[in-house]
């Protein structure tokens, strides 16, 4: 690979890094009862809670629905950034990727 060919690797990769910056997946755990939106570069925009979730005599419940909710989210954001990412680099295996 030569140097121009690598530097544009680079800044087609710069721009995939903003774009992840930018993209956001959604998802819901305990049947819309928890939402959470993330970033493709896994940075949690938001949780949102449905009140009807929030019961003082139960805390555990919750508490599960919200690890599930951002693990699920940083699996879906760790996809999508695999996927625009392996676009570019067509599935080459490149060091710190």
């Amino acid at each position: 690979m030569n140097q121009k060919m690598l530097r544009d690797l680079q800044n087609q990769m710069m721009r995939i890094q903003d774009q992840l910056a930018e993209e956001t997946v959604e998802v819901t755990a305990g049947g819309g009862a928890i939402t959470a939106v993330m970033t493709g570069q896994q940075q949690l925009r938001s949780i949102k809670i449905d009140p009807s979730a929030v019961d003082p005599e139960d805390v555990e419940t919750l508490e599960d629905l919200v690890v599930a909710a951002v693990n699920e989210a940083i699996q879906k954001s760790q996809e999508m950034a695999a996927q625009r990412l392996g676009a570019l680099t067509g599935g080459l295996k490149l060091p710190g990727m």
